[in-house]
């Protein structure tokens, strides 16, 4: 078996469930614009090319300066998504922009019928016109997770399609979504038949090992299915390896003994792995920009070492290549 490492992950400006990131949501609202640019670079020195920034706007209140809508998150940095976006340019990496949460409810509903809010295409119109110049800007992400049960909802598929065809008219062309459910997946052929009518380039499941809703084995099993079943429908398997625990209703991060078991499962069968996601769950010893609970360091360094323990992390500090299917 090929071991892989994490080269992709979620990242937020607020986190949008209630509690779950109170280690990092002070900190990140109190970044600079030389802060963002901080701490993408430490996420590219830990192995990351692609990004994924969970939404630009939350509850109603837009993260940057929109001409549409007058209502703002206070952030210290005045354009936070001009800021990663810049920083990722000067550091080569993808970052997929999320369309979506811009009213509340967030999830819910949605999960099953897909967001049906005009501000979909607004707001990606906007967004498309005022940062589609940035080279990192590669794609775009759909926040509203499908609810999978043991099939995709057709009414989720059908507003997936809908939003992948208006975005890449707009441009940038790519589109992934991370579904969870995916412990009760059946890969038959109505499953196939699904993902090869889906038109969307990336599909990055959720392990649910996080959120304590599986096992090791269950994990196996699952993506072995969904192996076969993107193998017959033509389409690249992605994964998202769910870097945290709960403490409470807190994201902590989890332990690395966990973590380590989670990816050596997914590197079996996906073509690239994301995680739940470094902001907050990792950071480097002594980083100027740290954000999240106090054992993040811990997890960093255990996972840093398991890099280089295993030959995916070469003398000059670089990430190896990663595995193509």
């Amino acid at each position: 078996m090929a071991l892989m490492r994490i080269t992709g992950s979620w990242f937020d400006f607020y986190h949008p469930n209630p509690y779950e990131g109170d280690c990092w949501n002070s900190t990140t609202q109190r970044f600079t614009a030389a802060d963002w640019d901080s701490k993408l670079s430490e996420m590219a020195e830990a192995g990351l090319d692609t990004l994924v920034l969970l939404n630009v706007a939350l509850h109603g209140k837009a993260f940057y300066p929109s001409d549409i809508w007058p209502y703002r998150w206070d952030t210290v940095c005045p354009d936070p998504l001009e800021a990663v976006l810049k920083a990722g340019d000067r550091l080569g990496m993808t970052i997929y922009v999320g369309n979506g949460f811009y009213t509340t409810p967030i999830m819910g509903s949605l999960s099953t019928t897909g967001d049906t809010s005009s501000l979909r295409f607004d707001f990606a119109k906007e967004l498309a016109a005022r940062y589609g110049h940035h080279a990192s800007f590669a794609g775009w992400y759909l926040p509203v997770e499908a609810a999978i049960f043991t099939h995709f909802p057709d009414h989720y598929i059908a507003y997936a399609n809908e939003m992948s065809d208006f975005l890449r008219r707009l441009g940038p062309q790519k589109v992934m979504i991370a579904p969870y459910g995916t412990r009760s997946v059946t890969g038959d052929d109505r499953f196939v038949g699904q993902l090869r009518s889906l038109e969307v380039d990336y599909i990055a499941y959720q392990d649910e090992i996080g959120v304590d809703r599986t096992t090791f084995e269950a994990v196996d099993a699952t993506f072995a299915r969904l192996r076969e079943a993107h193998d017959r429908a033509g389409k690249p398997l992605w994964s998202d390896l769910e870097l945290f625990r709960f403490a409470g209703k807190v994201l902590h991060p989890g332990p690395f003994e966990r973590v380590r078991r989670q990816l050596e499962i997914l590197s079996k069968y996906s073509d690239k792995v994301l995680c739940y996601q470094y902001l907050g769950m990792m950071n480097k010893p002594g980083s100027p920009v740290h954000a999240g609970h106090e054992t993040s360091v811990r997890l960093y360094e255990d996972y840093m070492a398991y890099l280089r323990d295993n030959g995916l992390w070469d003398a000059a500090g670089q990430a190896g290549t990663e595995r193509n299917r």
